[in-house]
Order: C-alpha cells, then sequence, then structure tokens
C-alpha cells in the first residue's frame, strides 16, 4: 500500500473530495488529507457531493498538516496540493522525501450563487479532481 497527502489551505472541500474518491476506488493506494490551515470542519456540500456519489465521508475531518510530518506519521509516497495557496507555502519537511505534484482546482467553497448552482459547482469540481485522479492512478497505480 502506498500513501497519498492531498494538501489544500483549508481542508475542507478540495483535499477531502479527491481523498476520499481515492479511498473509494484504489487498493494500491492510501489517502489522507490536510491543510495549512484547516477551517476545523469539511464543508457539508462536499459531504453531500461524495454522499450522492456513494462515496463514504463519514471519516473524513479538516485537520492540520503538520499531523502527516512527525515521526509517528505515515510515510507518504505522494504529496498533492490542490490550491494555489498551498502550492505557494512553506510546506514541512516530509519524512521519506515523497514526489510533490501540483493540482490546482477551483475552491467550490467561493463559490457564489443559488443553491442549486453552487451544488452544480461541487459537482463540476469533484469531476475535475476525478479525472485527475484516474488519469494519475491510470499511470502511476
Amino acid at each position: 500500500m502506498r500513501n497519498i497527502l492531498i494538501l489544500c489551505t483549508g481542508n475542507s472541500c478540495r483535499s477531502v473530495l479527491a481523498e476520499a474518491y481515492i479511498n473509494h476506488i484504489s487498493h494500491e493506494w492510501q489517502a489522507f488529507s490536510a491543510g495549512s490551515q484547516p477551517t476545523g470542519e469539511v464543508h457539508p456540500l462536499a459531504i453531500e457531493t461524495l454522499t450522492s456519489l456513494a462515496i463514504d465521508a463519514s471519516y473524513a475531518k479538516s485537520k492540520n498538516w503538520h499531523e502527516f510530518a512527525g515521526a509517528d506519521a505515515p510515510v507518504m509516497d505522494v504529496i498533492v496540493t490542490v490550491c494555489d495557496s498551498a502550492a505557494n507555502e512553506t510546506c514541512p519537511v516530509w519524512p521519506g522525501h515523497p514526489t510533490p505534484y501540483h493540482w490546482p482546482f477551483p475552491d467550490p467553497a467561493k463559490f457564489s450563487g443559488s443553491d442549486e448552482d453552487t451544488r452544480a459547482h461541487f459537482r463540476e469540481v469533484f469531476a475535475m479532481i476525478k479525472k485527475r485522479i484516474d488519469n494519475f492512478l491510470t499511470n502511476k497505480g
């Protein structure tokens, strides 16, 4: 089993969507997510989006990336940033020298529109994340 850490600033939407999707479809990768400045809660529409696709999100929580930088943390094979602000921050030193990737996606939490349009935007961002992950797993997994 290989480990992948998905990073975003708030760890409330994009990184959680990616973590849950990878854990749902892959038998070769264990995904984790974290943020440099976690919001402390997962966005309800991220949970709703995953649940509507029968992807388990019951374990999802917003957490700090320092949880994965200590000696007792799982060793990561890959680190992925999914937002530009996290990619531009000074990250902790990750044990094991994981391969870094940057996959920027729009932040669905910042979308402004009707409830229906916002839900549609979350689904669109999830589709982008799914496509990138599917490509990654096909080529790496």
